[in-house]
């Protein structure tokens, strides 16, 4: 059997970054495919996330910083449309910061994108909530949009195997947190993305039932994943299962060294987001665009809006041909004893499809 069936990561995930010119319709190009999940932060200076995917339609804004509900044509600039090779950007209507998180002149930004089915998302009646879902199995990725009823439920993910992590957030009112599965961690437990809180234990939220190859397990728990107190609410969801050479969720221990933990991913990763799941700890958003060299690759946080931090300064990670090794004594990424969980894209594996080794290059 092949080691991997992806031999380049950026067919199924790529990272742009740019300067803002203030033009509006501005489009971008190259990434190799049309992108359904595509999430922007301005890099220089405090804005809010913008997590754009074409289930819920292009417009429509989640900022993964905060608990605001969906934004539609967002005021500060929006990604306007999802093209065969990029996407398109317009600004908003905020007065001289119209493209104010999207593409500002005299500000720079990045944008991560997922590929999804490559056609329309479609009806999924696995669960006992019908779910509209656009899955790409081959890359363990897919997109879910549902409307919450009574009590314990099931969604459809369409991923085929068994889910190693989701992202949930409630999209029609403010004040729900965006919630986090992780396979590491088991359906006994939750984490925020938009908040710093170490996992708590929650029997509820996922029905203390792990996913299965066709569905996840979700609770009417006045909020969060399914809540329809006062009428029901729409959901999305961002599933991903492990893909051999090319995806990796899972968790490691710090040790608080300069000398940092190596973890092992398979690949040589092209994106990582990691954090500490026992300590009070932002997620760590780390990719090989910026600035592309170890060990001064910068960083973001997934929870805030707070500009990018200098890796030169930090020094805070090695990207290497077959993972990742920290070199910063950060609680967020190497914390001494803490638990930490990851997930991470490949730009390519470690081994090729045809058993040739890659280099780190």
């Amino acid at each position: 059997m092949a080691y991997t069936t992806i031999d380049n990561g950026k067919d199924y995930f790529n990272t742009l970054t740019w300067s803002g010119n203030n033009a509006s319709p501005r489009s971008f190009t190259g990434l190799g495919f049309s992108p359904d999940w595509t999430w922007i932060k301005c890099r220089s200076d405090g804005a809010g996330h913008g997590l754009f995917d074409s289930v819920r339609g292009a417009n429509k804004q989640l900022n993964s910083g905060g608990t605001g509900a969906e934004i539609t044509n967002h005021q500060f600039g929006y990604l306007s449309s999802f093209d065969s090779d990029g996407f398109t950007l317009t600004e908003g209507t905020y007065s001289s910061y119209e493209s104010g998180d999207t593409n500002m002149t005299g500000r720079t930004y990045v944008g991560w994108n997922w590929r999804g089915s490559d056609s329309n998302a479609v009806s999924n009646s696995d669960g006992s909530i019908t779910s509209t879902v656009s899955a790409n199995t081959t890359a363990g990725f897919s997109i879910v949009t549902y409307t919450s009823a009574a009590g314990g439920q099931t969604i459809g993910h369409g991923l085929g195997v068994k889910p190693d992590m989701y992202i949930i957030k409630e999209r029609t009112t403010s004040g729900d947190d965006w919630f986090v599965y992780h396979s590491a961690l088991g359906e006994g437990k939750k984490l925020r993305l938009s908040g710093t809180s170490a996992a708590e234990s929650d029997t509820n939220i996922w029905q203390n039932t792990a996913p299965t190859t066709t569905v996840a397990y979700l609770q009417n728990d006045g909020g969060g994943v399914n809540q329809n107190t006062g009428g029901n609410q729409n959901y999305v969801g961002y599933f991903f299962n492990n893909v051999k050479g090319y995806s990796k969720f899972g968790s490691y221990t710090g040790n608080g060294s300069t000398d940092g933990t190596f973890v092992y991913t398979g690949f040589k990763p092209a994106f990582i987001i990691a954090r500490s799941s026992d300590n009070v700890e932002g997620w760590t958003m780390v990719d090989n665009k910026r600035e592309g060299f170890n060990v001064s690759n910068d960083f973001l946080y997934a929870n805030t809006g707070s500009a990018e931090y200098d890796g030169a300064t930090y020094t805070l990670i090695d990207i290497l041909s077959n993972g990742f090794k920290w070199r910063n004594s950060n609680i967020n990424g190497n914390g001494s004893g803490r638990n930490l969980i990851y997930m991470a894209f490949a730009e390519h594996p470690f081994v090729s499809s045809e058993g040739v080794p890659v280099t780190a290059g």
